[in-house]
């Protein structure tokens, strides 16, 4: 027991993040072998896990309501792997490590749709194969230089070079992982060692519909997303009228074009954000609120849930996390419980909802956006909610006495509003 408790090193652990590029796929028919085939062999996987998965319907009352629960329990690998490759194996006219690949890619198609259909997101019915690619193990991958050799069939192979590439000077000397082959695309991810660092500084956001409000220890920062919220806008505005003016086949192709182009606008504008804040904020611990929008449309009214719906927090946090260790930084999700109704001085939490946060108990107000990001920040910095008053919920363990300390709060409502700056995004690009 004494051996596993010794520390093997004081450096670090070594971290890793994967930088995935495309190419055009100008190996058409060579790869179309390839994905017809794999499409077969996880076909022939799904249909035949499908018949030994077993779905168990159970219904509980719930006070008068009489609710219907699902149970899927899926084959056990272990149990039925030797069996299956082998059943596999005989269509097989590939390389036999896609076998293997298979598999594993059915055993994950039927887990994901396992965990919808037990929430009632999915039907009970056997999942669909649509669009197929493979993602190509690094025991049937050989690069050499700037390319890759991809194995198909024994001593049968398809090259892709990256040689003269727009980021092949990006790459130079980063190892590949598994290229992803479609049709048109190929994917090549490669890894990158983090650097270590610790972080200097602290920055908390709270997402609203227009805004990102934020508080970095000392002061208050407010980022416009009315710009992004256009652009969701504007795209509803034209699928309305694509919708009452166009025929269906003549409409399909332009909500296909136009939600393509919206696409391609919302990702750039959080790029260029995301890539101006973390300018900004260099090696920094960022705290962002774990948001659950089907939770957020169940409480809201029709009009709220409109404006929800064009919001885009989880893409932003998203890449955010994506590209902070680039930066030497890093991102934690807190939860966003009672963040906005609770008083970073004293704990108080009021049952009242309004523009402006007002405590009870020691008198401070200020507006509850930025009361919201001073309760994210405290709970990066490891102040749990706790339940010391009887019938009270403290939000946050007081930091009154500690004016002292890096990241200390305001004393009153007239120093918090004095702290407040406004930073606009268009300003900052």
């Amino acid at each position: 027991m004494l051996r596993n408790l010794r520390i093997k090193s004081f450096q670090p652990e070594e971290e890793y993040i994967y930088l995935t590029y495309s190419l055009k796929n100008d190996k058409k028919e060579e790869s179309r072998v390839l994905l017809e085939n794999y499409k077969n062999l996880l076909q022939k996987a799904l249909d035949w896990l499908w018949d030994r998965t077993r779905i168990e319907r159970k219904e509980v009352k719930k006070g008068k309501k009489v609710i219907t629960k699902v149970k899927i329990k899926l084959p056990k690998k272990k149990e039925v792997y030797k069996t299956l490759r082998d059943e596999l194996e005989k269509i097989n006219v590939l390389a036999s490590h896609y076998v293997d690949k298979a598999i594993s890619d059915a055993y994950s198609i039927l887990k994901s749709w396992k965990r919808r259909a037990e929430k009632g997101q999915a039907s009970l019915r056997k999942p669909r194969l649509k669009k197929v690619y493979v993602r190509v193990k690094s025991t049937l991958r050989k690069v050499e230089g700037e390319s890759v050799r991809i194995t198909v069939r024994p001593y049968e192979y398809i090259t892709f070079s990256w040689s003269h590439k727009w980021f092949s000077r990006r790459v130079k000397g980063l190892e590949l992982g598994e290229p992803i082959i479609k049709e048109d695309i190929v994917y090549l991810p490669f890894r990158y060692k983090l650097p270590w660092f610790t972080p200097i500084d602290f920055l908390a956001i709270d997402s609203n519909l227009y805004t990102l409000d934020a508080y970095d220890g000392e002061k208050f920062v407010t980022f416009s997303l009315k710009e992004l919220y256009s652009i969701k806008y504007g795209m509803e505005l034209k699928r309305g009228r694509i919708q009452r003016f166009a025929s269906k086949h003549k409409g399909k192709e332009l909500l296909r074009k136009y939600s393509h182009r919206e696409r391609n606008r919302v990702l750039d504008y959080i790029h260029k954000f995301v890539n101006e804040l973390l300018e900004m904020y260099p090696i920094t611990m960022f705290a962002v609120e774990k948001l659950n929008k089907q939770e957020m449309f169940r409480d809201a009214n029709d009009s709220l849930s409109k404006k929800i719906s064009k919001t885009v927090w989880r893409t932003i946090h998203r890449v955010l996390k994506y590209k902070a260790p680039l930066y030497g930084s890093f991102v934690k999700e807190v939860n966003p419980h009672l963040t906005s109704k609770s008083c970073p001085r004293c704990g108080w939490v009021s049952r009242k909802v309004g523009r402006t946060f007002r405590c009870e108990k020691c008198g401070l107000t200020l507006d509850r956006q930025l009361n919201a990001s001073l309760n994210i920040y405290l709970k990066m910095c490891g102040f749990p909610h706790t339940r010391d008053i009887p019938r009270v919920w403290v939000g946050v363990t007081p930091l009154k006495g500690r004016r002292r300390m890096s990241g200390a709060l305001p004393r009153d409502s007239g120093e918090v509003q004095r702290l407040r700056i406004d930073i606009k995004y268009h300003e900052i690009l």
